[in-house]
């Protein structure tokens, strides 16, 4: 699809790969929502802050209503707890999931019959390296990642009969607040990556995978589990 006078809702807006997308889209001539759970805390220069929590069914159902000319739908909320699915907080384990993989279930049932009502478009999914690598120490996480990734596919092939492509962005990790332990030099710059993923849903690609350790995996999805 044309970024150019599209009209987008980028949930979890306020910062990291979420902010630098909302902004991408302003540059590329889109009208863009830029949601969080606090829109005070938006500042994304020419966007338009809305509330939209990913795990409160009201909220969601008042964000598309107060957008209803929306185009392109960005479900880049997400969440990290760490938490093992074995000796891990159950709660933690559950609220991942909740955020990560009903959120994005909950925003794209809201919003698909918007953008199919305004002539069809698009949704990005942000998933990671994770949907295919599944270190135990971030087990619910990489869990959580993996369902959103089969959700993303069985999405793409129930939304394209409406004229909306439903893509899915892999990364490692990314210079943000989420990977804020991590050495420098094994994180990629989200200003890249929001680049990557937005020339990738103007080309309709299916999958993004914005660094090297994303293709690579996705590489050897087939090698044997310690191969991996």
């Amino acid at each position: 699809m044309e970024l150019k006078n599209a009209v987008a809702v980028v949930t979890g807006a306020n910062r990291g790969l979420g902010r630098h997308l909302a902004a991408q889209l302003v540059e590329h001539g889109a009208k863009v929502y830029a949601a969080a759970r606090r829109p005070d805390t938006v500042d994304v220069p020419g966007a338009i802050p809305l509330r939209l929590d990913v795990t409160d069914a009201a909220s969601i159902r008042a964000a598309a209503q107060a957008a209803p000319d929306v185009t392109l739908l960005v479900n880049n909320a997400g969440i990290s707890t760490a938490a093992q699915l074995i000796a891990g907080d159950l709660d933690s384990v559950r609220r991942e999931m909740e955020t990560n993989f009903f959120g994005p279930l909950a925003t794209t049932r809201a919003f698909a019959p918007v953008i199919e009502a305004n002539g069809g478009g698009a949704v990005l999914n942000v998933l990671s390296v994770l949907s295919w690598l599944h270190p135990a120490g971030l087990g619910s996480y990489a869990a959580s990642k993996a369902a959103a990734w089969a959700q993303t596919d069985a999405v793409r092939e129930e939304l394209a009969p409406r004229g909306i492509a439903v893509s899915a962005l892999h990364v490692g990790y990314m210079d943000t607040d989420m990977a804020s332990g991590v050495p420098a030099d094994q994180k990629a710059d989200p200003v890249d990556v929001a680049a990557q993923a937005l020339a990738g849903i103007e080309k309709g690609q299916p999958e993004i995978l914005a660094d090297e350790v994303s293709r690579y995996i996705k590489q050897n999805l087939a090698a044997a589990p310690d191969a991996a």
